[in-house]
């Protein structure tokens, strides 16, 4: 309690950080230069209103993921979440994963490397798409990208869109796109500074400052985060998570030539130190540093066009190495991917009910890592049209496509459908279907990895060829399973058919319900194999198409706000993920179990398969936001629950069924609680996870309960 009453002063550590974060940009002139010269889009912020396809007078609660342009959220004929800024800074979240976790249908998963990924609809995170202020984020090491890294300090909103998105932004959106519009200079100059301090002792400080003054906007965001991590398993002398400490410095400027023609640049820069413990004797360090750049035009010519002309540029690093207890070098690894990509797009509206977008433009990417074949080199152009229309006050409907190219896997063509009907004043139905697809990644095409210890090897696609006559060579191999043949043609992408049928429906002004089912079938999914038996008794894994899997289910939210002071709202999901094949082999009787290793097996039926690992049934959430006005104080309690899942195997049949061991639900639920002195200081307190609940065997992303102190000052 000591340490977080310490917050509430501006104690010497706070001073120190900031003198560190203020070196660090001092010390490193070129990086601050290019930072200021280029950067993140705040995309589509300016995007012109007057060429939304929906007038509507009231445009408080406006979205510009899910069309490329200005739209308001309850006009959209897709199913779409945003998250205010109002809720991110009631809650005291730190992390992007914090706020997502308690949004229904999404909740954050741990990948063995550490990383927390995030499930939509039952796909997992590496088919979601991950965007800040419109462009997209690297560095999926092992399929996800780590959420933990994305501050929410200088968010304004986050948006969800649910269901395939390729028709608009291409690979990684096959079950929908999370882009965190971050916030913008606004008159004059303005200043906050932020500080929480917690359990672990972690500490997050954030200064925020901007400025803007006739046709020059300016603003920049600095976070500091460090915590000494937690360990869960106490029975050995690794940490759950390692001590570390890193740093976010993001700046913007918005330059106008005139009413119809603006410049904006920005960048950002994140880093991040870890300790980097393998075992007792083992001991390393890992980093990560990570810069983006942007630059956006953008011209409009009369009331009906205008045009953008954009190029990103990203680059993402992780080196870590692992020590002898003699200090010597015992392993190193690097992973080092750059992502350029220029656009150029347009949009048209030829009246007041309808309106074009469209754009062309080119992904390229290289890789450079410990354990691949080679340094591969991905070109992707692609090009995609838009219609957004409304044919009559009641209807609405949006049809696009988008066909990429690629230098090593087939083309795709994307096209997606979506339509709103709204019955009455009360009533509205929607529905959507569209095509998505995840590219084959450089892991599935060129992994080269064999394992010291254990001794098997995983090779990627393309890497096979080559490399299974050179470990023949070697002796190592003492049966082909699968003939090299079999690796001539190219790996397919994973492709999907997503389906959204929903209704929105709001009987008063107090309350909003509604409802989604959505079904995603996927095709060509990857998974690995034996292609080869090795001498020493281990394998050569592969990556192949074989899969068939779907996830259907509903989602229903609920919000009643009845007075000004007031809101709960609440969500649930429901949930089936299975694979085709092994439903299969349970309807044919081919699936047996046995209830202990003494007892005798028996056939499974089709009821008994649960389905895909890592999958609950049931997920829920509820919230309660409460204002007091004349206290200056707000107050909520948010609580998610999740229903029982399985993570691997237990009874030898290779499927999850009734018969495996599961891990139980659980709930977790937050308290926190904000006062306002002099109108520019808050004071807050919160207590995540105050029930304290941990599975210190199986889940390592739950830290149990956390303590908080906060410190805001405005000016």
């Amino acid at each position: 309690m000591t340490k977080i009453l310490n917050l509430f002063r501006l104690n010497i550590n706070n001073v120190y950080i900031c003198q560190k974060l203020l070196g660090m940009i001092l010390n490193n002139k070129i990086e601050l230069v290019f930072l200021l010269l280029f950067g993140t889009v705040l995309y589509g912020q300016r995007a012109v209103i007057k060429n939304d396809t929906v007038r509507t007078q009231n445009l408080d609660e406006v979205i510009v993921s899910a069309t490329r342009t200005l739209r308001q959220l309850s006009s959209l004929p897709l199913p779409v979440q945003l998250i205010s800024n109002t809720e991110i800074r009631q809650i005291n979240s730190l992390r992007l994963h914090n706020v997502l976790n308690e949004q229904t249908g999404l909740i954050t998963v741990p990948d063995f490397g550490g990383g927390e990924g995030i499930q939509l609809q039952g796909l997992d995170s590496q088919y979601t798409l991950l965007l800040i202020d419109g462009v997209p984020l690297i560095g999926r090491s092992a399929g996800t990208l780590d959420l933990s890294r994305i501050t929410v300090g200088n968010i304004k909103q986050i948006e969800i869109v649910k269901g395939a998105s390729s028709s608009l932004y291409g690979s990684e959106a096959m079950g929908g796109v999370i882009n965190i519009i971050t916030e913008k200079a606004t008159d004059g100059f303005q200043g906050s500074l932020r500080n929480r301090y917690g359990s672990f002792n972690g500490n997050d400080l954030g200064v925020n400052l901007s400025y803007k003054k006739d046709k020059v906007s300016f603003s920049t965001y600095l976070n500091s985060y460090n915590s000494d991590g937690y360990d869960l398993d106490t029975s050995t002398k690794l940490n759950t998570v390692e001590p570390f400490r890193n740093y976010t410095i993001s700046t913007k400027v918005l330059y106008d030539f005139s009413e119809m023609a603006n410049v904006f640049v920005s960048g950002r820069y994140y880093t991040q130190k870890q300790e980097y413990v393998a075992s007792e004797t083992l001991k390393g360090e890992s980093e990560i540093r990570e810069w983006n750049t942007h630059l956006k035009l953008e011209q409009q010519y009369n009331a009906k066009w205008n045009s953008y002309f954009e190029f990103y540029a990203t680059r993402y690093k992780a080196d870590e190495h692992l020590n002898n207890p003699d200090n010597s070098l015992f392993s190193v690894s690097n992973f080092n991917q750059l992502l350029l990509k220029p656009e150029i797009r347009g949009s048209y509206a030829p009246s007041k009910k309808s309106t074009f977008v469209g754009g062309i433009g080119l992904s390229h990417e290289t890789l450079e890592r410990t354990d691949f074949s080679t340094n591969p080199i991905f070109n992707s152009p692609y090009i995609y049209v838009q219609y957004d229309t409304n044919p009559t006050e009641k209807i609405n409907v949006l049809v696009g496509t988008r066909f990429d190219a690629h230098n090593n896997y087939a083309s795709q063509f994307s096209p997606k459908g979506a339509l709103r009907y709204q019955i009455n004043s009360t009533l509205a139905v929607k529905g959507s279907i569209g095509y998505g697809f995840k590219a084959p990644d450089f892991r599935q095409l060129y992994f080269d990895f064999s394992n010291a210890t254990v001794g098997y090897t995983v090779l990627g696609y393309n890497a096979v060829p080559a490399r299974i006559p050179e470990l023949e060579n070697e002796g190592q191999i003492a049966n082909i399973v699968v003939p090299i043949s079999a690796f001539n043609a190219e790996l397919s992408p994973e492709n999907s058919i997503g389906i959204n049928v929903g209704a929105d429906y709001k009987p008063l002004n107090t309350v909003s319900l509604s409802i989604n089912l959505f079904r995603n079938n996927i095709k060509d999914l990857i998974d690995t194999r034996v292609i080869a038996n090795k001498t020493n008794g281990q394998n050569i894994f592969s990556y192949y198409n074989v899969n068939e899997v779907y996830t259907k289910g509903l989602e229903f939210n609920a919000t009643w706000k009845p007075t000004t002071q007031l809101k709960i709202a609440t969500g649930y999901q429901l949930l089936y993920a299975k694979d085709k094949k092994a439903k299969n082999a349970f309807s044919n009787g081919e699936v047996y179990a046995r209830e202990s290793s003494s007892s005798s097996s028996f056939q499974l039926k089709e009821a008994a398969y649960f389905g895909l690992y890592n999958r609950s049934r049931h997920m829920a959430n509820f919230k309660v936001f409460y204002n007091i006005p004349k206290w200056s104080v707000n107050t909520n309690l948010r609580g998610v629950y999740r229903s029982k899942y399985g993570i691997y195997d237990t009874n030898g049949n290779n499927f999850l069924d009734t018969y495996d061991d599961f891990i139980s639900g659980y709930s977790i639920w937050n308290w926190a609680i904000n006062k306002t002195f002099y109108k520019n200081y808050q004071l807050g307190f919160g207590v995540d996870n105050f029930m304290g609940f941990t599975d210190t065997q199986n889940i390592s992303n739950i830290a149990g309960r956390i303590v908080y102190g906060k410190l805001n000052i405005q000016f």
